[in-house]
């Protein structure tokens, strides 16, 4: 029908709209207005919302197209969300033909739900949330975004981007062509041709084999790992350092990268120079070298790299196809040498090559080494023959399916390789004798008593080279399977052939590895690197830095001492390579499932651990200096955290560590000598009471747990989805100004209530706060008594919970988030705004002031809020800036001073630990504890020296202990007259009314305070008095004053009566802490 509605972009949702028809039946429909983004982009998490909103729409049977998709076949294959087709009453028979999904907001499994990039057919798709399954239909989506850290980096979206774009002309491989054919001339190297043979005279048959089999076993073992991760997910380009950074994460990552792609780069020169000492060989044979030996080594290096690069340029495609060539001509030298080794030739024996021979194997079988050479530096020789296997796995962006490439290509190299190797090294021990003279004329004439030699069984007599001087044999010639071959310039040719694959192998790993690293942005300045160019993004940029490094070496043209440390670079790798499949198995993350399953973390850690033990053994002082240079690199990279998150198997272990410890923890009773304050702080946001944070923080620090309660009130429903978007920014808001903190949020219907839950639930196991902090409520006789009611009830709670409680009260107050309100726009307060919200910079002219924010650019004296660097400061009041000044105190370094400890009753310890804890810590070193307690004026020595004792015991020092014998003295009258005056308006005053009238109010205002009560308590009141006189005499100039809270017995004092105790104690002082333990030990002084 004409008027049917079409089906909606991909980026756009369906929506539901009510009609109102009473015979109607559900349809899907697609918003109008919603926004249309391009193909590959990623819209704004608002757009997202807005995008996803619907309601629902009614439609009459009989406006449907009676054909409208009765072949289910016809739905799109993005989404069954996204049909737009007219649903025909359920009792007809097109709806059972329908697909399954099609009448639902909810959608079916897809595989584009998953994907971090655009889908094949158009734009990234995204299933409908569970806000918009499950919310009311007026209430707006809520904002998810991606969970549990899928979110893109900056540089994957770059990344993500370039794939789309290039999805359409790219040239990708199959695991033949991209992954086996590079590997196996990679590790068909020079070494094949010219080296392999006098490893057999030195090592014999067996120890040849064993060479070879021992490096076969190390690469195999990397091969299966390196399988085992290629196949735990989608593997983007990157090679090594793809499969390392998001196994181990990015310090890891970061550090083989960097080593990995510059050893590529450094091995182009290795092989270019291989290749140019043969041509240069060849050319002095003829006598037409163009100038000296060194000097045409580096001609025909650069002309050779140039040649290279031009391939390179060209295109992927380009350079697959020269290395078909360079395989053919590879496998046809290897063949030309098999064909010969059965040619034996009359011409040849005098040279030491006779064919297949017993005899000559058996003497060959065993070892001969000379020149001081072992197994362990005949094995170092060999090797680096055996480091190529990484060569298809570093395009694995270029390959078509990786996940199948990499496995079956790679392992498929090793055991064609190995088993080539081991057949040329059972060849050359089998038809070659270790020593010949190549003289005609050395055949034996006379008896053979003096001749044992193999050779003299075929007729040769070639005991002369015992003395030294021959020229040919397997320990002097090493060109001779040139010799053996059925054609020599073949074998030439294959050593061309090798030189030159495995150059064009490592000038393409080293730019794709080095692009990779670029664009996760670790190290800083390289992003340039990053850049793609045409359909396949090549990185032309880095393919240029890759021949600059290259050339340079060529240049130098002694690459003897640089050898040795490449070879390194490669085997730490694969070392890391094994590891991180060790790693990710002993984490058992349920995200490790690859779909290799040969693998064993056992047999990867034994690998892991070859690796290095190879190191050592091909160069002990070059694998110290890779060692250096890893931990370099993971040293920066680690404290330079870079903001990303790729679901390294490093937090998968950290998980399960921290699951097994918890859980052990929770089976070992409490011991007073590993008592450590675990602090619930009742803080609100986390950046609105400083003080209170930066204070707790000074003592939990490295010591105790810090849990930042929020309890979130009000008359409207809450709004859960907030508080979560909330829960998280905070979090990150600690951890980017190092608070080591958690923050736990909670609605209820006031604070006592939140305060209840946070205290029952908050922890796990033994990691459960024990002290409940919170600040002093300065204006609680501005406000309604019943929020003095709650706030002190609050703390009978705490006690009842068996928890400590704190209270910090500084003069000017604790809580500056009305200065933030005041300066944020609606927009900072939406749930996607900025993790800090506000910066705040102080700077006074004292000695003792802070440095001064990185943000600030002027030297006023007033304290001044900076939101953006762009905009001048706002002037604040002064009572504000008096304020912000007292907020920051804690987060400097204090200035010479005391930490006067009023310990006037014995809590436990607590009133003690506190101000011990915090005089550990650099901040707070310079201040000296000062101790004050009661005491009897007749024994006021006795009791100094007592308390000395105690602390002596306790191992915490302190500069002075000062006994109070006059805290019983009475009051000053004018200060009993201001308390009076102070509970005044809060007293009951029973006497002046009807028994029946004071009930009522009494259970009314249980805050009131009775006459009877105040009499009773009348000397624990004057004692509050009487020790605010004496805290102004003593501790007036003291940096914090921590003094035990006084105790009110529940139900018999009442909230007001509390109140006024604590505010007279603790007014017009120094920032103080009233501190009440829960009266079990927290110190002791025995072992």
């Amino acid at each position: 029908m004409s008027d049917q509605p079409s089906s909606p972009p991909s980026a756009q949702k369906p929506a539901l709209r009510s009609l109102g028809s009473s015979q109607s039946r559900f349809q899907v429909d697609p918003v109008a207005d919603a926004p249309k983004t391009p193909p590959g982009s990623r819209s704004s998490a608002g757009e997202e919302s807005k995008s996803r909103v619907r309601a629902v729409n009614f439609l009459n049977p009989s406006d449907a197209a009676p054909d409208a998709g009765v072949n289910g076949e016809t739905v799109r294959s993005e989404a069954s969300l996204h049909s737009s087709s007219h649903f025909s009453d359920t009792h007809s028979s097109t709806y059972y033909l329908r697909t399954f999904g099609h009448n639902t907001i909810d959608a079916v499994p897809n595989i584009d739900f998953y994907r971090q990039t655009a889908a094949p057919l158009g734009e990234k798709l995204l299933r409908p949330s569970l806000s918009e399954l499950h919310d009311e239909l007026d209430k707006e989506s809520f904002e998810e975004g991606f969970p549990y850290g899928e979110e893109l980096t900056a540089a994957e979206i770059i990344t993500d981007k370039d794939m789309s774009d290039s999805k359409s002309g790219s040239v990708k491989f199959g695991w033949v062509k991209g992954v086996l054919i590079r590997c196996m001339l990679n590790i068909w190297g020079v070494m094949l041709f010219i080296r392999m043979s006098w490893i057999v005279g030195q090592a014999g048959i067996a120890l040849s084999c064993a060479i070879v089999l021992t490096a076969i076993v190390v690469t195999s073992i990397t091969g299966l790992s390196t399988s085992a991760i290629a196949t735990n997910g989608f593997v983007r380009g990157g090679g090594a350092y793809y499969l390392i950074s998001r196994s181990l994460g990015p310090e890891f990552g970061g550090s083989i990268g960097l080593i990995f792609a510059f050893a590529n780069a450094v091995a182009v020169a290795m092989y270019v120079v291989g290749f140019a000492e043969t041509v240069v060989e060849l050319l002095d044979s003829i006598d037409a070298l163009m100038t000296d030996e060194i000097n045409d080594i580096r001609i025909v290096g650069t002309l050779t790299v140039i040649l290279l690069l031009g391939i390179s340029l060209a295109g992927m495609e380009w350079e697959a196809k020269a290395q078909i060539v360079l395989l053919v001509i590879l496998v046809a030298a290897i063949c030309n040498y098999f064909i010969g080794s059965f040619i034996p030739l009359k011409s040849k024996e005098p040279q030491g090559f006779f064919g297949y021979n017993a005899a000559i194997m058996m003497e060959n079988m065993g070892p001969d080494f000379r020149d001081d050479e072992t197994f362990f530096s005949i094995f170092a020789i060999f090797f680096p023959a055996a480091t190529g296997i990484l060569a298809g796995a570093n395009i694995s962006g270029d390959l078509a399916d990786p996940q199948s490439a990499i496995p079956k290509g790679t392992l498929l190299a090793i055991l064609i390789t190995g088993v080539v190797y081991i057949a040329v090294a059972i060849s050359n021990g089998s038809c070659i004798v270790r020593d010949a003279t190549g003289d005609d004329n050395d055949t034996i004439v006379g008896s053979l008593e003096n001749c044992t030699d193999a050779a003299c069984m075929l007729g040769y007599d070639f005991s002369i080279c015992k003395e030294g001087g021959c020229k040919y044999g397997l320990q002097n010639d090493f060109q001779v399977m040139s010799l053996v071959s059925g054609f020599g310039p073949l074998i030439t040719a294959g050593i061309f052939s090798a030189t030159l694959s495995s150059a064009l192998a490592s000038l393409v790993s080293a730019p794709k590895v080095f692009q990779a690293l670029c664009k996760d942005k670790l190290y800083p300045g390289m992003h340039v690197f990053a850049k793609g160019y045409g359909k396949n993004k090549e990185p032309l940029r880095a393919y240029v830095l890759t021949f600059i490094i290259g050339l340079a070496f060529i240049l130098i043209a002694e690459l003897n001492i640089i050898a040795p440390i490449i070879s390194n670079f490669f085997l730490a790798s694969y070392a890391l390579i094994n590891f991180s499949v060790f790693h990710a198995s002993l984490a058992n993350s349920p995200g490790w499932r690859p779909s290799f399953k040969y693998y064993n973390k056992w047999v990867s850690l034994a690998g892991a651990v070859l690796c290095c033990v190879v190191m050592f053994v091909i160069n002990w002082w070059a694998a110290l200096f890779t060692n250096v240079i890893v931990l370099a690199l993971y040293i920066y990279v680690s404290y330079k955290k870079p903001d990303v998150n790729w679901g390294s198997s490093t937090q998968a272990l950290m998980y399960n560590q921290a699951l097994t410890h918890s859980l052990h923890l929770t089976g070992v009773e409490d011991h007073i000598k590993n008592f450590r304050p675990q602090c619930l702080v009742m803080s609100g946001y986390p950046n609105s009471r400083p003080a209170l944070l930066y204070l707790v923080h000074a003592f939990t620090k490295d010591v105790g747990l810090m849990v930042c309660g929020h309890v979130r009130t009000g008359y409207r429903r809450p709004n859960y989805k907030d508080m979560m978007n909330e829960q998280v920014r905070y979090q990150r808001w600690l951890l980017k100004t190092r608070i080591k903190a958690f923050y736990t949020p909670v609605f209820a219907d006031d604070l006592r209530q939140g305060a209840q839950y946070l205290l029952q639930t908050t922890g796990l196991g033994r990691l459960k706060p024990n002290t409940l902090v919170f600040g002093f409520k300065n204006n609680w006789r501005d406000g309604e008594m019943k929020d003095v009611e709650t706030y002190i009830n609050t703390i009978h709670d705490a006690f009842d919970l068996q928890f400590g409680v704190v209270l910090l009260r500084l003069k000017e107050g604790l809580d500056i988030s009305h200065i933030q309100d005041e300066f944020q726009t609606s927009q900072e307060k939406a749930p996607g705004m900025k993790d800090l919200l506000v910066s705040i910079n102080i700077k006074d002219f004292d000695s003792d002031s802070s440095k001064p924010s990185s943000k600030s650019t002027s030297c006023q004296s007033s304290p001044l809020i900076f939101r953006d660097t762009k905009k001048p400061p706002m002037q604040l009041s002064p009572a504000d800036e008096k304020l912000l000044a007292a907020s920051q105190q804690f987060q400097k370094k204090q200035s010479k001073g005391t930490i006067d400890v009023w310990w006037l009753f014995d809590d436990g310890g607590l009133t003690l630990l506190i101000p011990y804890l915090l005089t550990n810590k650099k901040k707070w070193r310079d201040c000296k504890i000062r101790v004050f307690i009661g005491g009897k004026i007749n024994r006021i020595d006795h009791d100094r020296r007592a308390m000395a004792a105690l602390l002596s015991k306790f191992r915490i020092d302190f500069s002075d202990i000062t006994v109070l014998g006059d805290i019983n003295i009475k009051p000053k009258k004018h200060n009993k007259k201001m308390f009076e005056e102070m509970i005044e308006p809060y007293r009951l005053k029973e006497d002046d009314m009807e028994q029946e009238a004071a009930e009522k109010l009494k259970a009314e205002e249980p805050w009131r305070i009775t006459d009877n009560e105040l009499e009773l308590y009348r000397a624990k009141s004057n004692r509050q008095i009487r020790l605010n006189e004496l805290l102004k005499e003593h501790s007036s100039t003291a940096n914090l004053i921590v003094i035990t809270m006084p105790l009110a017995r529940k139900g018999t004092v009442s909230s007001a009566l509390y109140m006024t105790w604590l505010d007279t104690l603790s007014k017009d002082l120094p920032p103080i802490l009233l501190v009440r333990g829960n009266h079990q030990s927290v110190l002791t002084f025995y072992s």
